[in-house]
């Protein structure tokens, strides 16, 4: 099914769109890094200015590190899915092992 984008958009159309949380939109906000227009009690955006935004930050955080962080999935014991801890983690649980043992 084709989907229209809105050419303004608010704050979880916005999320949606680019793929982060309403809570890192915000953040984004006042930390103003993105360009918001409020509108009474509401932030809204255009689509047009995001999309050169993203474009400006595409290459700029490849430079400064990444903009966005993915989110890490946890499970127990701290490991996240599909990734071994490190020799320091692992050296460090010994060591604690061996210290609760004594």
């Amino acid at each position: 099914m084709l989907i229209m984008q809105k050419e303004i958009m608010n704050v979880s159309e916005l999320a949606e769109y680019i793929g982060v949380s309403g809570s890192k939109i915000y953040k984004l906000i006042r930390d103003k890094k993105i360009p918001a227009s409020k509108i009474g009690r509401q932030y809204k955006f255009s689509k047009q200015v995001i999309d050169s935004w993203l474009k400006e930050h595409i290459i700029t955080s490849s430079l400064n590190g990444p903009l966005f962080q993915p989110k890490k999935n946890i499970v127990k014991g701290g490991e996240k899915n599909g990734e071994e801890k490190s020799s320091e983690e692992k050296s460090r649980e010994e060591e604690s092992g061996e210290e609760k043992s004594r």
